[in-house]
């Protein structure tokens, strides 16, 4: 199928960006990365902008696009020490991880990053249970590890799932996509139920400051109460961008989902996609959607 906004000689091709699903899918977009179609759908919906019309640019030599690497990193590494794991009842991708047959968007690791396409996840999806911040969430699949680093500062343990996207920024550690969780650690606000956005706030500015590179620029997308599963919670969305020498990113788009659980300290669901990545993003709002208190 021939790209958005390209002419039948093949000689202009629209900008990357989200747009509606060529094989019809209704409601959907696909992600064209400027060269060719991604193998990712998205519903259209909140943190989706849709393309309709098209700046044509000179065409590109054709090649594969890769979904290149990047992550987080900053004067303090995300993965310090030698935390201990929380245990997690997940499938974990063991040996390689297969790629899409036919796909037309290798990813560089040789995997290929996927996320279910729709609204929901299927019933019967794998699910990560964090028994120590009290929530549960969807395992994603193709290209996700089960997370085995240290813990972050913000919680007392760490559960949840992650990808590479950049080995060796200039900090000297990697920069990946993540889906994390623990219980919020002392120091970050919570004061109780009703300080969920206290909290959230508190985490993200953690969060921006130790993982990321500086000087960077924050756009709030969601700064909202919710009800996760019955529990209230505070939802902090946002966006973050910097040129800095070194990055193959120059943004990521970020959630920190703080739940009172019930218990002294409430749970925090972290979500963070670069903009390498961005066929992704849709991953935020499915992910969000389908947290479970235990």
């Amino acid at each position: 199928m021939s790209g958005p906004g390209q002419s039948g000689s093949g000689t202009q091709v629209a900008a990357p960006g989200w747009y509606p699903d060529p094989d019809g899918g209704p409601g959907l977009v696909r992600w064209w990365n400027g060269v060719t179609w991604s193998d990712v759908t998205t519903p259209a919906g909140p943190g989706v902008d849709v393309g309709s019309a098209f700046e044509p640019v000179p065409q590109r030599p054709a090649a594969p696009w890769t979904a290149a690497p990047p992550r987080r990193s900053s004067t303090a590494p995300l993965l310090v020490g030698g935390g201990v794991l929380v245990a997690v009842v997940v499938v974990v991708l063991v040996a390689v991880l297969l790629g899409r047959s036919g796909s037309s968007t290798p990813v560089a690791t040789s995997a290929a990053v996927t996320a279910p396409a729709g609204p929901t996840f299927d019933p019967g999806t794998v699910r990560i249970v964090d028994e120590e911040a009290g929530i549960s969430y969807p395992f994603l699949g193709d290209g996700w590890y089960e997370y085995a680093s240290g813990v972050p500062f913000e919680t007392t343990s760490v559960a949840g799932q992650f990808f590479v996207t950049q080995e060796g920024v200039p900090s000297g550690g990697q920069f990946i996509a993540q889906v994390t969780s623990g219980p919020v650690a002392e120091g970050y606000g919570w004061a109780g139920p009703g300080s969920e956005q206290a909290t959230a706030l508190a985490v993200a500015d953690s969060a921006r400051g130790n993982y990321y590179p500086a000087p960077n620029e924050r756009a709030v997308l969601r700064d909202e109460a919710m009800t996760v599963d019955g529990a209230p919670a505070w939802l902090y969305e946002f966006t973050l961008s910097w040129d800095v020498e070194g990055y193959e990113a120059s943004g990521e788009r970020a959630a920190m989902l703080v739940v009172d659980v019930g218990r002294p300290a409430p749970a925090l669901l972290y979500i963070s996609i670069p903009n390498t990545h961005a066929e992704l993003y849709g991953v935020v709002d499915r992910v969000l959607e389908a947290v479970e208190v235990l």
